[in-house]
C-alpha cells in the first residue's frame, strides 16, 4: 500500500474526517483531497510531516505501511484493521470476542506448563 491508502486507513482508523485533519494539520482540505484522490498525488516531505504529527504516526508509516523504529507503539496494518473492525461490533459481540481470545490465551498457557 501507499501513502494514499496508508493515510485512508489511518483516517478511518482514527474516525477522523479529511476536514478535521486539515483544521488540526494547517493543510487545506483540497490539498488533502488530492493526496487522497486517484490521481494519489504525494505531499511534500513538510506537508507529510505535517500529516503524520497530527495522526501520531511516522511519516515511514505513511508511506510504507510499517514501521521500523525500535518503538513499537504504533500497531501494524493487520492489528489496526482488527481493532477497526472490533470497533464496528456490538457490545455483545466484542464480550464474545473478548471471551474467545481469553480461551485461547488460556490454553497456550496450559500447553506451557
Amino acid at each position: 500500500m501507499g501513502f494514499k491508502e496508508n493515510l485512508k486507513s489511518e483516517l478511518a482508523f482514527q474516525d477522523i474526517v479529511v476536514k478535521e485533519l486539515a483544521a488540526q494539520s494547517g493543510i487545506s482540505k483540497s490539498t488533502l483531497d488530492n493526496y487522497l484522490s486517484v490521481r494519489g498525488y504525494m505531499p511534500s516531505a513538510e506537508a507529510a510531516v505535517k500529516i503524520a504529527q497530527t495522526l501520531g504516526v511516522s511519516v515511514e508509516y505513511l508511506v510504507t505501511g510499517e514501521e521500523k523504529s525500535p518503538d513499537k507503539s504504533s500497531l501494524g496494518p493487520e492489528i489496526r484493521n482488527l481493532v477497526q473492525n472490533f470497533k464496528l461490533l456490538s457490545e455483545e459481540d466484542r464480550k464474545m470476542i473478548i471471551s474467545i481470545m481469553q480461551l485461547f490465551k488460556n490454553k497456550r498457557n496450559l500447553k506451557g506448563k
